[in-house]
């Protein structure tokens, strides 16, 4: 069984046509730019507005420092 198959915590990423994970690895994203995508692309299914509020956190620092 592969990791995509699996998912602990709910079914939020399983409903997508491309994993977050994959797309963050295949286009070569760092930490916090993978943090936006996977807290943009979880928000309507998981935490809502809570979730683009991370998004905005993380993205806010990644404006600041560049990494």
């Amino acid at each position: 069984m592969s990791a995509n198959e699996v998912q602990v915590g709910g079914e939020h990423y399983r409903t997508k046509p491309i994993q977050p994970w994959d797309f963050i690895v295949q286009n070569g994203l760092g930490y916090l730019e993978g943090c936006i995508v996977k807290y943009v692309s979880q928000h309507r299914q998981k935490g809502g507005n809570e979730d683009l509020k991370n998004a905005k956190h993380y993205l806010g620092s990644y404006i600041v420092t560049g990494k």
